[in-house]
């Protein structure tokens, strides 16, 4: 399985709608919670490339966006290929 590392804040909505769903699809992932984190937050802004909202997920180290993305991914059944190892293409 591809590892899925997700930058997230302890009160956002997104951030927990996205864990969710990656919990019931059964892929696990690393989350990195960022709410008081000022070097992590910044770690997360630099691997994004200036992202500053969360949560900010990756896929097989790839940027794939936030959670919008993450359900798109999941409604065209390409989040599906982390059970095979696959990383799924950017939806930008």
């Amino acid at each position: 399985m591809a590892p899925v590392t997700l930058y997230t804040k302890t009160y956002c909505g997104y951030s927990k709608r996205a864990k969710a769903l990656l919990s019931d699809k059964g892929v696990d992932f690393e989350d990195i919670d960022v709410t008081e984190d000022e070097a992590r937050f910044t770690e997360m802004v630099e691997r994004t490339g200036g992202g500053t909202t969360v949560p900010q997920i990756f896929i097989a180290g790839r940027h794939i966006g936030g959670f919008t993305e993450l359900a798109e991914l999941d409604e065209r059944g390409e989040l599906d290929t982390l059970q095979d190892g696959e990383s799924p293409a950017a939806s930008q």
